[in-house]
């Protein structure tokens, strides 16, 4: 593998789960982001480092609550992905399924807040901070009032005079190369991450940990290279045998959704050498 543990900075999904993992600096960032008091957070940690077949496989992200039972979800961006703010309902739904499925009723769902940290501007505003909640369209002064707070970070803003200080220099951190995150950005919030990265990497445990990662990752990759190249064969398969059968034709619907549906590659080619010897489309019906 040629990334190493000691080489990744806060910017970098496993570091930056692995330090929020701290409630400490978890609350921190949580008070520099809304911003709001929290007394203490708690961290699911079975939620956070590891592999989650029911996330689309690996999930890298903090899940945390505070208490007023408050719930948060915080995922690190570094690449612009596409449709963010479908992800941020993929992840919102998730929690509050996972309160519902406990036994909570619709009345009792707690206020939740999606955060993604993203090095680059997602909206192209300039905006460290970008905040949604629901408004209504014809009168702007009424909320939805559902409980649910999405907010975007922009480690690339502009507008450092309507942003906290403190948020602006932390988010300069995450923005930072290797060299520059270990200079001193006059902040204690800082500083204290600072001093958490430089822990975690020197940590057998976490090296160990990241290793495993990186391991699941490229299983996670190889799986989804086959199953591309899976669904290729199969695509290519349909084609020719479309092709191949119009030569006797036109293929009735239900024919075309049969083919459509099948999803045996074997199969296909089996229905290929009957397609190439039949006479007509009833012949050929008739021998699948």
């Amino acid at each position: 593998m040629d990334t190493l543990l000691k080489n990744l900075t806060i910017k970098n999904n496993f570091m930056f789960a692995a330090v929020m993992s701290d409630e400490e600096n978890c609350k921190g960032f949580l008070e520099r982001v809304l911003p709001i008091k929290i007394d203490h957070v708690e961290i699911s940690t079975e939620k956070s480092i590891v592999y989650h077949p029911e996330y689309k496989g690996v999930r890298l992200d903090v899940y945390a609550k505070d208490e007023n039972n408050t719930r948060y979800n915080v995922e690190m961006q570094v690449l612009k992905q596409p449709a963010l703010g479908r992800r941020s309902r993929y992840y919102q739904s998730h929690m509050d399924m996972d309160i519902l499925v406990k036994g909570c009723n619709y009345a009792e769902l707690p206020d939740s807040y999606v955060i993604f940290l993203c090095d680059f501007d997602p909206f192209g505003a300039g905006k460290y901070r970008y905040t949604f909640q629901i408004t209504c369209r014809e009168a702007e002064n009424i909320f939805l009032k559902d409980g649910r707070c999405i907010v975007f970070l922009n480690t690339r803003g502009e507008n450092s005079k309507d942003v906290p200080k403190e948020l602006v220099s932390f988010l300069k951190f995450v923005h930072a190369d290797l060299k520059e995150s270990q200079k001193d950005f006059q902040d204690d919030y800082v500083r204290q991450v600072q001093k958490s990265v430089t822990h975690i990497r020197e940590s057998r445990e976490m090296e160990e940990r990241f290793m495993l990662l990186e391991l699941l990752l490229e299983d996670e990759r190889r799986e989804g290279q086959k199953q591309g190249e899976e669904e290729g064969q199969l695509k290519m398969a349909k084609e020719m045998l479309e092709m191949t059968l119009s030569r006797l034709g036109r293929l009735p619907n239900s024919l075309l959704e049969t083919l459509h549906q099948q999803q045996d590659i074997e199969r296909l080619k089996a229905w290929m050498q009957t397609a190439l010897t039949a006479q007509s489309l009833d012949e050929f019906i008739s021998k699948m």
